[in-house]
């Protein structure tokens, strides 16, 4: 008998999500920080012609979170441009971003 056949089965995760947060938040520009402690990546909403633009929200996440989102994202691009193609990306000419208001500690 192998010692993986002991483990109790991996209980199922109920995850349940808000009306308000099933909506969703339109994003266009993703910032990336990090401390020692986590990763910080903030959603941004920018407007063509609006020298100014809002984070629309923040996901804080441990060194280890971050790398297996980020491990899930490249999986999921690989699958998409697999069945869509390869997805393009333009040349925008975004705006040199700096921060308004409190900085990160």
């Amino acid at each position: 008998m192998k010692p993986e056949d002991n483990r109790p089965e991996d209980p199922m995760l109920n995850v349940e999500i808000t009306d308000d947060v099933a909506a969703g938040i339109y994003s266009n520009l993703a910032i990336i920080s990090h401390t020692a402690a986590e990763f910080i990546v903030d959603f941004v909403q920018v407007f063509p012609g609006v020298p100014k633009a809002r984070v629309r929200s923040r996901v804080i996440l441990s060194p280890s979170h971050f790398k297996r989102l980020l491990l899930a994202m490249q999986d999921n691009l690989h699958k998409y441009e697999s069945r869509f193609g390869t997805i393009e990306i333009r040349d925008e000419n975004l705006p040199p971003v700096a921060f308004g208001g409190p900085g990160l500690a």
